[in-house]
C-alpha cells in the first residue's frame, strides 16, 4: 500500500482518524543512525510504525525496528511526540490520518541488519550523509531533535 504524505499543504486531504505511532532513533557505537527507505513511499525514514492492540508503547518501539532493520533495541528515552494536524498522510486503501507519533531513543542491543517488505534499504548512516538522503521533513525534525540530546522531550503546543 503506497502513502503519500502531505506538510502543511493547503490541498492535504483531510483527516478522518488518528493512529497511535512510534518512531526510533537509534545509534550505533559509532554514532550511526539507523535509517531505512521506506518501500511505501521510496523515502529515507527513521524505523516505526502502529501500535498494535494488546502490546505497550514500548513493544511497539522494539517490535516495529526488528521487522524494518532486522535489529534488536531497548528503548531507553524519548525524543518526541509528534502531532502536527498540518502532516496529513493519505494511503491508497483511503486511509487519511493526521500524523501522531512517540519517538523514542533506543539502542541496538542485538541483530543483523536487514530489509523487509516495509524497508528496500537498512543503513547505518553518518550524520555528515544525511543531507543526501532524500527525508520527509518531519522525519528530519525528529532527526534533528534526536542529536540534539535534548533534556526534555519536544512537544508542539
Amino acid at each position: 500500500m503506497a502513502r503519500t504524505d502531505y506538510y502543511h499543504d493547503p490541498n492535504a486531504p483531510k483527516a478522518t482518524n488518528i493512529v497511535v505511532a512510534v518512531s526510533a532513533f537509534v545509534q550505533d557505537e559509532h554514532g550511526r543512525l539507523l535509517m531505512i527507505r521506506r518501500t511505501d513511499n521510496d523515502l529515507y525514514s527513521i524505523p516505526g510504525g502502529a501500535q498494535d492492540v494488546g502490546e505497550t508503547i514500548g513493544q511497539t518501539v522494539v517490535r516495529e525496528v526488528k521487522e524494518e532493520t532486522g535489529i534488536d533495541v531497548e528503548p531507553i528515552d524519548i525524543v518526541g511526540v509528534y502531532s502536527d494536524p498540518k502532516h496529513i498522510i493519505a494511503y491508497t486503501d483511503g486511509e487519511v490520518r493526521q500524523q501522531f507519533s512517540i519517538c523514542f531513543r533506543a539502542r541496538p542491543i542485538g541483530g543483523k541488519l536487514r530489509t523487509s517488505n516495509e524497508s528496500s534499504e537498512v543503513h547505518w548512516v553518518n550524520r555528515e550523509d544525511l543531507d543526501t538522503l532524500n527525508i520527509h521533513p518531519s522525519i528530519r525534525l525528529r532527526v534533528g531533535h534526536g542529536f540534539e540530546d535534548r533534556s526534555t522531550p519536544y512537544f508542539a503546543v
